[in-house]
C-alpha cells in the first residue's frame, strides 16, 4: 500500500507538472507584446512612456481610477514632414515661375533705348550735400529767415493758436449744452 500511495503521489505530481507546464505555454502566447520586445517602457513622474518598436509610435500610459490607458502622443514629426512637403513644393513652383519670367523677360525687346546694363551708382542720401558752385567758384548760400520774418511767423502760429482754442471752447460749450 505505501507504494501505490507513494505511485499516486508521484503521478499526481507529474500531472501537476504537466498541467504547470501546459499553463505556461497557454500563458506564454499569452504574454504581453512587452515580453516579446514590441513595446519599450520608460517609466515617468505620473505613468509610463511606451514605445512601439515596430512602428515608433509614442504613447503615455497613466492609471486612472478605471485602469491603465494608454493615449498615443501627437507625432511632431509627421507634422514637419508634412510642411517640408509643403514648403518644397512651393519651391519648385516658385522656380518655374521664376525661370517663365525670364524667359519672357528676355523675349521682350528693351523699353528704353540706349539703356546702359551697368547698374547706376548709388548715393548714401544721409551724406549731406556739397554746397552747390556757382560759376566762379562761389558756394552758393541759402539765407536765414530775418527777425521780421520769425515775428510775422510767430504771430500767425499765435493766432491759429487762439482760434483753435476758441473752437474748442465752443465745441465744449455745445457738447455740455447738449447733455
Amino acid at each position: 500500500m505505501s507504494t501505490a500511495k507513494s505511485s499516486s503521489k508521484f503521478s499526481g505530481v507529474i500531472v501537476l507538472a504537466l498541467c504547470l507546464a501546459g499553463s505556461g505555454q497557454a500563458l506564454a502566447g499569452a504574454l504581453p507584446e512587452t515580453e516579446n520586445g514590441r513595446y519599450a517602457l520608460s517609466p515617468t513622474g505620473d505613468g509610463v512612456l511606451r514605445l512601439d518598436t515596430r512602428t515608433g509610435a509614442i504613447s503615455t500610459c497613466n492609471n486612472s481610477g478605471a485602469g491603465w490607458a494608454c493615449y498615443a502622443v501627437p507625432d511632431e514629426r509627421a507634422a514637419m514632414d508634412t510642411e517640408i512637403g509643403r514648403l518644397q513644393a512651393d519651391i519648385v513652383r516658385l522656380q518655374a515661375e521664376s525661370e517663365r519670367l525670364k524667359a519672357e523677360l528676355a523675349s521682350r525687346e528693351p523699353a528704353v533705348p540706349g539703356k546702359i546694363e551697368e547698374p547706376l551708382p548709388k548715393s548714401d542720401s544721409l551724406k549731406p550735400a556739397e554746397p552747390k558752385v556757382a560759376e566762379g567758384g562761389r558756394k552758393i548760400e541759402i539765407p536765414l529767415p530775418s527777425d521780421r520774418d520769425m515775428d510775422r511767423m510767430m504771430s500767425f502760429l499765435e493766432s491759429a493758436w487762439r482760434r483753435l482754442i476758441e473752437m474748442a471752447n465752443r465745441v465744449q460749450r455745445d457738447v455740455n449744452g447738449k447733455i
